[in-house]
Parts: structure tokens; C-alpha cells; sequence
């Protein structure tokens, strides 16, 4: 494997933390509706794990009021459940073929929780950040000291580098998405 290749997968595996990162933001509660919520809520349908949005069609019908309409109307009761056992607060309530569902405002100490929350997935983003590079470079490294590969020391050099400027990079996203949620939260 070449150093090129060797950072080009590190900053593969640094985007997709940073991409699950967001994805996982996209969980945590703030005073307003969004689909993002309750999308990916795991529901029991027939045996097998599916999540929400497979299964129904979500939509915001006020500020803060979610509709979760199920495609098949024999799982509504599944989706109750599911949505009560999710450990988000929310109170489901059967409407018909619908599902409404009220996202009350978060208290003041259920908000402090929250960025606490956020805060701490941050840092396990950021933790797994810095072990890619720690495995880039000691990748480099080996490369460097096996003398079958022909890579130069200063080849070595510029790839860690790379592989440096690339976590400071994605570690100061990673701060300024969980900097943007926080404010997010704290804003009634």
C-alpha cells in the first residue's frame, strides 16, 4: 500500500465518522418537530427490526407535532410501542390510521442533558478521529521501514502531514457541528 492510498483511506474513515456524527445529531431532541427525530426509531414489524420510516410516512404538522402515518394500519400498535420505548419522552397518541405524536418543549435540566449528550457524542467522534490517525500513522511508519516499498522518509513525512492537517480538519467539524446543536437546544 502506497502513502497515497494509506491517507486517502484514513480521510474515507473520517468522513464516515463525520457523516455519523451528523446522522446521530439529527436524533437528539430540540424544541422544534423533525422527521429526523423518529426516522431511524427501530420498530418490531413482524419479527424483524425495521426502522420507522420504512414503514410509515412522517410528516411535521405544526412547529411542534409530528403525523406518523403506517402504510400497513395493522402495525399502528407496534409503532406505539416502538415509539414509547425509543426513550425520547414522547407520548404517542392513535388517531385513526394516524399517529400524532406532540414534541412537548424541553425543560431547562432535560436541555442541560441534552448537550451533555451531544457533547459526549462528540468527544467519541473526535476519540475515533485521532485513532485513524494513530493507525495511519503507524501504517506510514511501517511503510517506511520496510525496504521492499521504496518510500522515502520525507515521503513518510508529508503523509503524516496529510494525515495530521486532515484530523485537525475533520476534529474542528466535528466542534463546529456539535457547537451549532448545542445552540440548537439551548435556544427556547
Amino acid at each position: 500500500m502506497s502513502i497515497k492510498a494509506e491517507t486517502s483511506s484514513c480521510r474515507s474513515k473520517m468522513d464516515k465518522t463525520v457523516d455519523y456524527y451528523k446522522k446521530e445529531l439529527h436524533g437528539v431532541r430540540t424544541g422544534r418537530a423533525s422527521t429526523a427525530l423518529i426516522d431511524y426509531i427501530k420498530i418490531d414489524y413482524y419479527g424483524s427490526q425495521t426502522d420507522l420510516k420504512d414503514i410509515s410516512a412522517i410528516s411535521v404538522s405544526e412547529a411542534t407535532q409530528l403525523i406518523v402515518k403506517p402504510y400497513d394500519p395493522a402495525s399502528r400498535s407496534d409503532i406505539i410501542k416502538g415509539l414509547e420505548s425509543a426513550d425520547l419522552g414522547l407520548n404517542p397518541q392513535s388517531e385513526g390510521d394516524l399517529i400524532r405524536i406532540n414534541i412537548p418543549a424541553p425543560s431547562a435540566e432535560r436541555r442541560q442533558q441534552l448537550v451533555n449528550q451531544v457533547k459526549k457524542m462528540s468527544e467519541e467522534s473526535k476519540i475515533t478521529i485521532r485513532n485513524e490517525r494513530r493507525d495511519a500513522m503507524k501504517h506510514i511508519d511501517a511503510l517506511v521501514k520496510d525496504k521492499e516499498n521504496a518510500v522515502s522518509e520525507d515521503d513518510g513525512k508529508h503523509g503524516k502531514v496529510d494525515v495530521e492537517s486532515m484530523t485537525k480538519k475533520h476534529v474542528s467539524t466535528i466542534e463546529e457541528l456539535c457547537d451549532t446543536k448545542t445552540t440548537e437546544i439551548q435556544t427556547i
